[in-house]
């Protein structure tokens, strides 16, 4: 921990966990992954300039090309830049002085930028992920890969290694956002009465918490198949409906958890520049609430084609069409205000419209695709293209006007107005020229690098439209760049009409955010410390912050000066920060390891080939693989193996510093926190943590019956050779979760012996659960049954050794709190960590009870 370097220096951005910081970084880093993902796009779309191709391309780099760009706008742009909004603007909209766990925030940053960095490295692995953003199996696996030569692979590998590791990074940022908004809202801030964009992006990290989890469940289980070979995905046994199962049940909600952020933009400008509240706002509140849980209710309509039957489809047809309801009165509350209000043609204002006239198209078109009988016509056609890229880029839209609405805050200079008009209208135009002609060419297959020379001008249409649309980004940079340099500097609120808390701190916002602490308690922002520069009971630019957009008169809240009112080295001066290094190097050990472990599978097969080699003679692992497909990955690749290890010994290193820095994360003693009264910080973001991890052994588990269901139940032979064995792991597991809780007892008497001594033993229990587990696998091991010997088998090692790597995990946190009770005390005074790592161990042992019978005795 130390104080913050300058922000001209590099090491500011190397070891900053201010929120503000991080959200630029969010913000500066994905725009850059906007350009690499639009060259990807202007490349094969000029490869589609003629039909059959210009011959930019070759087929798989036209794959890879097509693949790739998806990846990076849905999970690189879209989510994170909007993550990167929530970072600057939650914690000043709720009244935060930041969020609830800055160095977990760092890290979810620095996991998202290294995971960026490994998806493109992968093209120059032999080739990246080709089969599409979907990855549908069983195109995932390396037989389906063409060219499925250990180069081919290993790229392949890496980019779904990249998008584990971002899914990481999500959660670690949904668990941080969870808790700051449920535990640090300022007094008096009522979840009713937050800022429509935070109540959007609060609803998007409960998605995403949710979503995540079961795609995170998916890529391990895919990860595992291309590094260690199981067959989740590689077998006839229902592989294909499991991923497209897990993947939708992720997919669909991830359309919401896009586009929820962009729809806290549009309401907040609309009022802004309509200059009032925004119409039916606790309807609205509670139409983005449903459509929240029901967008986990519609995954099924991406599978219309598949073989469930008609009954079930048309369940899944109401809910998808059913979803439209919400939706149609958000989008009447946002017209309705703009009825009742006086409208502001400005930039963010025009951009936001935009985005609502494309989402109209986009959810119109969108109903074809939910009907079942018109998705069969429309389905895999340019028609979804179209559709799927209304309702996306709607959001981006909408995002690229948040952009300009919060620069003057962000950077404290102006942008130059008519150039961000032009902008929109290069934009508007340059987006319907690429897309509308796609409606027109349905009967065009998507993901084609070949098409009928009938639809030549729509497609030369829709080309000419992407070049227009891709320069009207480039009239933006240069406007932003403009402003930086020669922009006027920005008043506190240059809009006038805004009323939410950060318009009422000076532009740029200051380090620590606010001259006081903040309170709603009467209705309006107050500073509840008086201070020299901020008086008390007043916002600093001397007129009154309401929670939220309202009818405000324009004389009171509004300084019209041009010139900026806050130095933000002043501020910086008067405000010290926390920094640190650890969330960059764990980021960078991670990215180490990944990098390795994306080459591991010719190791694996190389160090296995015998028993890979006497396993097939006997049975194929399965009937679309042979022997000459697994051998020939074969390839001790000693780089790829050092990168590997050499990435878990310095990530471990990392680790174990970050666990002894000191660092003490802002808590507000006064907060409204309903309806988490008493819960710590900690202990609701451990709670939020383990509910994401439900989700993923809920995924994995559910992946166990779903394919045992479809081979028939009986078929499944019980794995384990000796049901004492589980029984035996039962109770030790069980008994360890008796020590634990005698281990917090022992800390609240600050009892260090009796902690130690209750802490060792259930390190040792656990121990002793890993010998039995080691001793059930080696016996398997030993009589030639391998996580490569059929499906079941995958299945039962897989489950069990995920719960294994938790239990593993448990010990390594148990051994670290061992090592700090001995040599500085630690838990004596503040036992809360000693019933945090219980509240982990309990769920470990809980799964295994779930387990158990699933594997030993059924």
């Amino acid at each position: 921990m130390s104080d913050l370097p300058p922000k001209r220096s590099l090491k500011r951005w190397l070891v900053t966990t201010n929120h503000k910081d991080v959200g630029i970084l969010y913000l500066t880093t994905s725009l850059v992954f906007l350009l690499l993902g639009g060259i990807l796009a202007l490349i094969f779309r000029a490869h589609l300039w003629e039909s059959g191709g210009t011959g930019l391309l070759s087929g798989n780099e036209f794959n890879q090309s097509v693949t790739t760009h998806g990846l990076v706008m849905v999970f690189w742009f879209l989510s994170p830049i909007a993550t990167g909004f929530a970072n600057y603007l939650v914690p000043l909209q709720i009244g935060a002085k930041d969020l609830a766990f800055p160095r977990l925030n760092a890290l979810s940053y620095w996991l998202y930028l290294f995971s960026g960095v490994l998806l493109f490295i992968s093209f120059f692995q032999g080739g990246s992920w080709s089969g599409g953003w979907t990855i549908y199996a069983p195109l995932n696996v390396p037989m389906y890969t063409p060219g499925a030569v250990i180069e081919a692979s290993v790229g392949g590998t890496m980019a779904i290694i990249a998008l584990m590791m971002f899914v990481i990074s999500i959660t670690m940022g949904t668990i941080n956002f969870l808790t700051t908004i449920h535990r640090q809202r300022a007094e008096g801030l009522g979840l009713w009465n937050m800022p429509l964009f935070t109540w959007s992006w609060l609803l998007t990290v409960w998605m995403m918490l949710f979503a995540f989890a079961a795609l995170f469940a998916a890529l391990i289980m895919l990860t595992i198949d291309r590094v260690m070979l199981t067959q989740y995905f590689a077998t006839d046994q229902g592989s294909g409906l499991l991923w497209a199962h897990l993947f939708w049940f992720f997919g669909h909600p991830e359309v919401y958890i896009v586009f929820f952020p962009a729809l806290g933009i549009m309401f907040e400008t609309f009022q802004t520049f309509c200059g009032r509240r925004l119409v039916g706002r606790k309807w609205v509140i509670i139409s983005m609430i449903l459509v929240a849980v029901q967008s986990f209710l519609v995954w099924m309509h991406h599978m219309f084609l598949t073989t469930i039957n008609l009954e079930v489809k048309t369940l899944f047809m109401a809910t998808t069409i059913g979803i439209s309801l919400p939706f149609d009165l958000m989008v009447f509350a946002l017209i309705y205000t703009m009825v009742k209000g006086r409208v502001r043609f400005t930039t963010p204002f025009l951009f936001s419209l935009g985005a609502l006239v494309l989402f109209i198209l986009g959810g119109i078109t969108g109903v074809f695709l939910g009907a079942v009988v018109l998705d069969y016509e429309f389905r895999g056609t340019y028609w979804v293209v179209a559709h799927f890229h209304y309702v996306m880029v709607s959001g981006v839209t909408a995002l690229v006007g948040g952009l300009y609405y919060w620069w003057p805050k962000i950077s404290g200079r102006m942008y130059h107005e008519f150039t961000g008009k032009l902008h929109f209208a290069a934009y508007f135009i340059g987006f319907n020229l690429l897309y509308f002609p796609m409606f027109l060419t349905w009967e065009t297959p998507r993901r084609v690098f070949h098409y009928s020379g009938g639809d030549l001008i729509w497609h030369q249409m829709a080309t000419i439209g992407a070049f227009v649309f891709g320069f009207s980004f480039l009239i933006m940079f240069a406007n932003f760049a403009w402003s930086l340099i020669w922009g006027p500097k920005a008043p506190d609120n240059p809009w006038k009409y805004s009323r939410t808390a950060e318009w009422a701190i000076p532009s740029p916002p200051p380090l620590d955010n606010w001259p006081g602490r903040p309170s709603y308690a009467s209705g309006t922002l107050e500073f509840v410390e008086e201070t020299s520069a901020h008086p008390a009971g007043a916002a600093t630019d001397g007129g009154t912050a309401a929670t939220d957009g309202g009818t405000a008169t324009v004389d009171a809240t509004v300084s019209e000066s041009t010139g900026a009112s806050g130095d933000e080295h002043a501020h910086e001066g008067e405000h010290a920060d926390h920094a640190s290094i650890w969330p960059f190097m764990i980021g960078l050990g991670t990215f180490i390891m990944f990098l390795g472990m994306s080459g591991m599978t010719g190791v694996v097969v190389e160090l296995m080939s015998d028993q890979i080699a006497a396993h097939l003679g006997t049975e194929d692992v399965s009937s679309n693989v042979n022997a000459d497909q697994i051998l020939g990955f074969a390839d001790m690749n000693y780089v790829y193996l050092t990168f590997f290890l050499g990435g878990i010994g310095f990530l471990s290193y990392s680790l174990f510093m970050f666990g002894k820095e000191q660092f003490n994360a802002p808590e507000m003693e006064v907060a409204e926190r309903w309806p988490f009264e008493g819960v710590g910080n900690t202990k609701f973001g451990v709670w939020v943590f383990l509910a994401s991890d439900v989700i993923v052994f809920g995924a994995v588990i559910g992946a166990y019956l779903f394919m045992r269901i479809w081979a028939g139940w009986f078929t499944f032979e019980p794995i384990p050779d000796y049901t004492w064995a589980g029984l035996l792991n039962t109770y030790i597991l069980l008994t360890s979760s008796f020590t634990v809780i005698l281990a917090l007892v022992m800390a609240e008497r600050s009892n260090k012996k009796g902690l130690m001594a209750c802490l060792g033993a259930t390190i040792m229990l656990g121990l002793a659960f890993m010998a039995v587990k080691a001793w059930e696998w080696g016996g398997k091991f030993a009589q030639g049954d391998y996580w490569f010997s059929g499906l079941e088998y995958s299945l039962y090692y897989v489950t069990t050794g995920l719960h294994a790597l938790h239990v593993i995990f448990g010990l390594l946190v148990g051994g670290f709190m061992l090592y700090r009770i001995y040599t500085i005390d630690a838990y004596l005074e503040d036992e809360r960590p000693v019933e945090f790592f219980g509240l982990y161990w309990h769920f470990v042992d809980i799964v295994w009870v779930i387990l158990f019978p699933l594997f030993y005795l059924m």
